[in-house]
């Protein structure tokens, strides 16, 4: 390439005024094609950047002419500030970024934090900030962290998204469903059924004895066993999520009213929105009834009683630490979980001939 440049620079040297402006010309549109081509903005390196000023200098004026990669106002600039630097007059050279500096990366998760878990808007989280002992960050800042998060910076209205209402009653909310399982009989094929109850917080489930003939009297007179046994759980249900099921009657209904739970029907065809039930009713199938020929209401009643013992007291469950529920109830409740040290023997305990195994360690 220098070489290039040398045997260009000769030839520019022996041309006469006119070829030059010719040459000129044409270097000028074949920038501007070449210009054409490339990004509207490009970066050049400090070093890049200097080699253009210390060319384009020697042009004088006539560098507006000839200026493409950025506009003859920044070039002069760049000629102002390589001034300033070289402590030839002008203005000081800037050692920073203009502007304010930017809010601390810690700040700006405390209020994204602070906008995830409320519903507040960012007048309430700048107040929350305050509380906590920041003062450097403004309303508008808030505002904007937000906003670059994909929060909407104003309080939201009305009861929010489904995820938020289910987040905000874990504690309170219910969830119940039907299951239908085919079982063979006396009398041949026979769709037996299941009404059970899931608390949303603690993944405690409540079932029902299976029946053939779910009515509404045998509908809610499960409804009563449930909240006589949540009860005895020491639990609340302030909510019920049910889909709309024609065997969940007025009847159902108003056993939960009576106790001051709201029973609340999903959207039609939405399984999602009782997310949990239908979760449960999965692990009751693959992880038991698939995994027998049932015969008859007494078998059908032993396997779901066996899987509730097993899944309430022993099975480990992701969403509450991968621990079995009355360790997590423990934790809940801020006890020491104690997890014994691994020396003992390792025994299983069965249920229904092996389809149902916990492991445990024998003491010492």
């Amino acid at each position: 390439m220098p070489r290039l440049l040398r045997a260009l620079w000769v030839f520019l040297a022996s041309a006469t005024d006119r070829e030059l402006a010719r040459m000129v010309e044409y270097l000028k549109e074949e920038n501007r094609v070449l210009r054409s081509k490339l990004p509207e903005r490009i970066t050049v390196t400090a070093q890049e950047r200097a080699r253009l000023v210390k060319l384009g200098r020697a042009v004088g004026t006539a560098i507006r002419e000839l200026v493409t990669i950025v506009s003859p106002r920044t070039f002069a600039r760049w000629v102002a500030g390589t001034k300033s630097a070289s402590g030839k007059g002008g203005r000081a050279a800037p050692t920073a970024k203009p502007g304010r500096p930017r809010t601390e990366s810690e700040i700006r998760e405390l209020i994204v934090r602070l906008g995830r878990e409320n519903q507040w808007g960012y007048t309430r989280v700048l107040g929350e900030l305050r509380k906590l002992g920041v003062h450097t960050v403004s309303r508008s800042t808030v505002a904007n962290v937000l906003r670059e998060a994909g929060l909407d910076p104003g309080p939201k209205r009305g009861e929010g998204s489904w995820t938020e209402f289910v987040t905000r009653h874990a504690a309170t909310l219910w969830a119940s469903d039907f299951v239908s399982i085919r079982t063979l009989t006396s009398a041949g094929v026979v769709d037996l059924y299941l009404l059970f109850f899931i608390h949303v917080g603690s993944r405690r489930v409540v079932v029902s004895n299976p029946t053939a003939h779910p009515d509404a009297a045998w509908v809610a007179q499960q409804a009563r066993n449930a909240t006589m046994e949540i009860a005895d759980l020491g639990l609340k249900a302030t909510h019920l999520l049910i889909d709309h099921d024609a065997k969940f009657t007025g009847a159902f209904d108003a056993v939960w009213d009576a106790e001051g739970c709201e029973v609340r029907r999903v959207g039609p065809r939405a399984p999602n929105m009782n997310a949990y039930a239908e979760r449960w009713v999965q692990s009751l199938r693959v992880e038991c009834l698939d995994q027998f020929v049932i015969v008859g209401e007494r078998h059908l009643r032993h396997l779901v009683r066996e899987f509730a013992e097993h899944y309430n007291a022993e099975r480990p469950h992701q969403a509450r630490g991968n621990v079995p529920l009355p360790e997590a109830e423990r934790a809940d409740a801020g006890e020491p979980v104690i997890f014994p040290f691994p020396s003992g023997e390792v025994k299983c305990r069965e249920r229904l001939g092996g389809a149902l195994k916990h492991y445990y360690r024998a003491a010492a």
